[in-house]
């Protein structure tokens, strides 16, 4: 079987003790988030707002399989992540760097274009074993006040992605919605795709994917999976059911199944 399933998911900064909502407390929505991750079996996840406990909690919540790149965005390397989680028995990883979305982008923690704390992706590079195919997965999460910081961080993984030939995904939260200049800016031309229009079938409605612990409205999605023209996208969905009584998160995943083209495989 070569069909890749891929997944974005913020999962919402832990923020006890200040939770006041019951729906945003960490101790009630970990069991949801273990169950949802375990019932959609991704083999790449891109997650947003990941503390390390939470980074930790996921990777349990996946098994043995799993490992993760990333670390915290400050320049310490803590604090809120965007790590790759990916299934070691189906891909193998073969280089990974994190980077912040800023004018010094190999320095941790710099900040540019507007936004108030730093913004960083994670870029990491597999092998499919079942196809030998080689891609790129980049993960990130956009700030969220700032549209000019939303439009520069676009443009930027967009020509990065285009530096290197090669099939690639973008999994992110990019805290802003279809229509924008910013997603404009990403998807012009035809080297990019929103895979959720792309998909040959798609199997929820088109949900707002900031549905805030409520029942699950058809709305704008903040939550992408973008792929290169080369990805043939069979199946997407924006997994809306509740958990256990709940909602892991005030976001809903989105889960892309993919094929990667033939002929990219390296020797």
């Amino acid at each position: 079987m070569t069909e890749l399933r891929v997944m974005t998911a913020n999962i919402r900064r832990r923020i006890d003790p200040w939770a006041i909502r019951p729906a945003d407390r960490w101790e009630l929505r970990r069991d949801r988030l273990r169950q949802q991750l375990r019932g959609s079996g991704p083999h790449v996840l891109g997650v947003q707002e990941a503390l390390p406990s939470q980074t930790r909690w996921v990777q349990e919540s996946l098994g043995e399989r799993y490992r993760f790149v990333g670390h915290g965005r400050a320049a310490d390397g803590g604090g809120e992540g965007c790590p790759v989680f990916y299934d070691r028995t189906r891909l193998e990883l073969l280089d990974w760097r994190q980077f912040a979305l800023s004018d010094t982008p190999t320095r941790a923690g710099s900040r540019s274009w507007g936004n108030l704390f730093p913004r960083i992706a994670v870029d990491a590079r597999f092998r499919d074993r079942a196809s030998a195919v080689e891609f790129r997965c980049i993960n990130t999460h956009l700030d969220p006040l700032s549209a000019r910081s939303r439009q520069r961080s676009l443009e930027h993984l967009r020509d990065m992605i285009a530096s290197e030939p090669g099939p690639a995904i973008l999994t992110g939260d990019f805290n802003t919605g279809p229509g924008s200049s910013a997603l404009a800016a990403l998807l012009a031309g035809d080297a990019l795709r929103d895979a959720w229009h792309a998909a040959r079938e798609r199997r929820s409605p088109e949900y707002a994917t900031y549905a805030n612990y409520r029942t699950p409205r058809p709305g704008r999605r903040l939550d992408w999976i973008v792929t290169t023209a080369d990805i043939a996208v069979d199946r997407a969905r924006i997994i809306a059911d509740p958990v256990l009584g709940g909602w892991p998160s005030d976001h809903l995943p989105v889960l892309a199944e993919v094929h990667l083209p033939k002929g990219s495989a390296h020797a």
